[in-house]
């Protein structure tokens, strides 16, 4: 067994709270990911990892090559019309990145916008990454989002489709989720961060003209705020949303106006939610839980010759509360409102017609089985009585479908193509967990037929931020699946699986709740006779699952992957200098209020680390990473290891040093990376990872302060 690196210890008394907390490795963060001791340790740990997975290498690239046998190299995604053309990216075989093209509707060759494997070749590139891409209204120019370092610090080109160049210069040090247009095409409309990458300022910059000349539109100067902005459905506004949790106010210009100002629409409210709002022309229409419609309705108001903000007296429910569906999304065209959100658990899709002003009932498009999930698919042309809709299961690889807005009735557009795959080889279940509190947990299942059972089980979790796992098909949960493993997937509170109160049930004073059912999820796997072994898996926040999860029972886990992990909650949670901190006070609390600051004590897996049994961890992380700092899952698996008692597994972690939150950007070694750590994880079953070096003495990690005690709760 290789010796894992030790991380030199160096004695800092944190001051959390008002408290001194001691922390050997709060160095990992305070020197900074350009120190050389900082490199040093983080590619010992690489070189940790190199040696533990070097007799698992070729278990690795038998996975590998499976992998890749599922992925249609060369291919196509469906076509989405914008304007004059039909946009789409195309995949060669061999090559990494996508091409983006487009196809001119009036009939012609397809014409070639970005190739990312030449512009990774021609820059130098280790990494790259486009979040956002969007044509100006006359097709003239087509702009997207660039990111070479993962750090989702972004610059914005402009293509002139007609001479091949750039427009004009990048504009750099943009945020990743505004680039709108005018109506005229002339000017593009773009957000930019503060210190902590908070986006809280909107601009509006004229083609051509410098970037030091971009006119400020808004500044939201509260730091639990974020900003947001983008064109109506109708092509008419420009609708800028400024958002906490728990809040949203909403600002409006008209898309044709390049010089004004916007007015606000909608005052903030906390506990008011009105996550969508948009222009209906004579109308604004909106999704919210005013009055206490905890899983959200659907109203408007008439829209106001004087342009004055809108008032809650004035609005009329379109759809009115129902408790049993809670509504999430929606795309408004210019005969139809198509809404997505949730009924019995399942995903739901509804379709209101348009008439006379007003909206006819809801009628929920209807689909041949109820555990599927279905979505929204891009729409951008307002007077189609076709919406583009998506539609897979655990078993049915992704289906783009086209939706007869009047009928109701589906036509394929394209099935993903997932070559060597079959099937009717695969069965998917759902079975029940319950919690403590008598909770009933519902966890999808996926596993080949002629599995017996009880079998070794993946479980995996997410459980924050309101976001739902749902049952889809991931061609990558082949390999393990195909070894005789069950994938399960635990749909935990703190995600939206059951609706809100399924969200509300998982955060802040709740949180506990989202660790606990996840447990009661893998006791139920063993009792019911599905599961033997088990491998805990959750990314981010799913990370921070992990070390929960793992601390409170860390006999249940004969694995646990965790990937870059939320694990140092109290040290982040108090710094608001650093991203997501400010604006995340309603998901986790703030703990500077002494009573979120035990709550977050009770479960920051860093904090909560003892003397113990660990099962092998495969710890992941990114240099680069603005949402999850490389410090946190490096001072874990540091300290894991002092604590950990001598027949524990083995710790490794895995630093991509050119990559941020998502790993590496080649679609290759994306696959690689995921090879990597099913190898890891099924020699752990397998009893081919001996327990860890026993390199210091048990109880050496409690030395020099750091047993660990909560700090008292003033």
């Amino acid at each position: 067994m290789p010796t894992p690196p030790r991380a030199p210890r160096k004695l800092h008394l944190h001051t959390l709270h008002g408290h001194e907390r001691p922390d050997s490795y709060h160095w990992l963060r305070s020197q900074g990911k350009a120190d050389p001791e900082v490199l040093a340790y983080l590619q010992a740990e690489n070189d940790h990892l190199a040696g533990v997975m070097a007799p698992l290498r070729a278990e690795q690239q038998a996975i590998y090559q499976e992998l890749l046998s599922h992925v249609q190299e060369r291919d196509e995604q469906p076509e989405v019309v914008r304007g004059a053309h039909a946009y789409f990216t195309r995949t060669e075989t061999g090559q990494a990145h996508p091409l983006y093209l487009r196809r001119p509707l009036a009939g012609g060759e397809p014409q070639l916008l970005l190739d990312l494997n030449v512009l990774k070749a021609e820059e130098g590139l280790d990494n790259v990454w486009v979040y956002a891409t969007a044509p100006s209204p006359d097709g003239r120019f087509w702009a997207y989002l660039l990111d070479t370092t993962g750090q989702e610090v972004f610059e914005l080109r402009v293509l002139d489709t007609e001479t091949g160049g750039l427009a004009q210069p990048p504009l750099r040090g943009l945020n990743g989720w505004v680039p709108a247009w005018s109506a005229d095409g002339r000017a593009l409309h773009y957000a930019t961060d503060d210190a902590t990458q908070r986006s809280y300022r909107l601009w509006r910059h004229q083609l051509g003209q410098p970037q030091t000349s971009d006119t400020l539109l808004f500044q939201e100067d509260d730091p639990t705020f974020r900003v947001g902005a983008w064109v109506s459905e109708n092509g008419q506004t420009l609708l800028i949303c400024s958002a906490s949790t728990r809040a949203q106010e909403w600002w409006a210009l008209s898309a044709h106006d390049t010089q004004g100002q916007p007015t606000r629409l909608l005052a903030r409210e906390r506990g008011t939610e009105v996550p969508v709002l948009t222009d209906g022309g004579d109308h604004w229409l909106a999704l919210t839980n005013h009055g206490g419609a905890e899983e959200f309705k659907l109203v408007r108001w008439s829209r106001r010759a004087d342009g004055a903000p809108l008032a809650w007296a004035d609005a009329a429910d379109v759809l009115p509360y129902d408790e049993g569906r809670h509504l999430q999304s929606g795309c408004l065209f210019q005969g139809h409102l198509l809404l997505a959100g949730r009924e019995d658990g399942f995903t739901a899709l509804w379709v209101l017609p348009r008439q006379g002003g007003g909206y006819g009932p809801a009628q929920r498009v209807p689909f041949p089985e109820a555990s599927v999930t279905v979505g929204i698919g891009p729409n951008y042309v307002y007077d189609s009585a076709v919406a583009r809709i998506t539609y897979t299961s655990l078993t049915r690889p992704l289906e783009h479908l086209n939706l007869n807005l009047k009928t109701l009735e589906t036509t394929l557009v394209k099935a993903a193509p997932v070559p060597n795959y079959d099937p009717a080889l695969y069965v998917s279940e759902q079975v029940w967990a319950t919690a403590p509190g008598g909770e009933r947990i519902p966890v999808s299942l996926l596993r080949r037929r002629d599995t017996p059972l009880p079998a070794p089980t993946l479980l995996y979790g997410y459980g924050s931020y309101g976001l739902s796992v749902n049952p889809t098909f991931v061609a990558g949960r082949l390999p393990l699946v195909d070894r005789g493993w069950v994938w399960a997937i635990a749909h935990i509170r703190g995600g939206s699986e059951r609706g809100r109160r399924w969200y509300d049930g998982g955060r802040l004073g709740q949180k506990m709740n989202t660790f606990t059912d996840f447990i009661a999820a893998g006791e139920a796997l063993r009792a019911q006779g599905v599961s033997r072994e088990l491998v805990a898996m959750g990314r981010s926040a799913g990370g921070l699952l992990m070390g929960s999860v793992v601390n409170l029972r860390p006999d249940l886990w004969t694995a646990a992957l965790v990937g870059v992990p939320f694990v140092d909650v109290l040290s982040t949670m108090l710094d608001d200098t650093i991203p997501l901190t400010t604006a995340e006070y309603d998901e986790w609390g703030n703990p500077n209020r002494p009573e979120d600051y035990a709550v977050m004590a009770a479960y920051s897996p860093y904090d909560n680390l003892k003397a113990a049994r660990y099962p092998h961890l495969f710890v992941s992380t990114g240099l680069n990473d603005p949402r999850v700092a490389y410090w946190e899952p490096a001072k874990y698996a540091a300290r894991v290891r002092d604590l950990a008692a001598p027949d524990s597994g083995t710790v490794v972690l895995k630093t991509i040093m050119g990559a941020g939150h998502g790993g590496s950007s080649s679609r290759y070694e994306a696959l690689n990376e995921l090879a990597e750590e099913y190898a890891f994880v099924l020699a752990a079953v397998a009893g081919q990872l001996p327990a860890t070096a026993a390199s210091v003495h048990p109880g050496e990690g409690l030395q020099g302060g750091e047993a660990r005690a909560h700090p008292s709760r003033a």
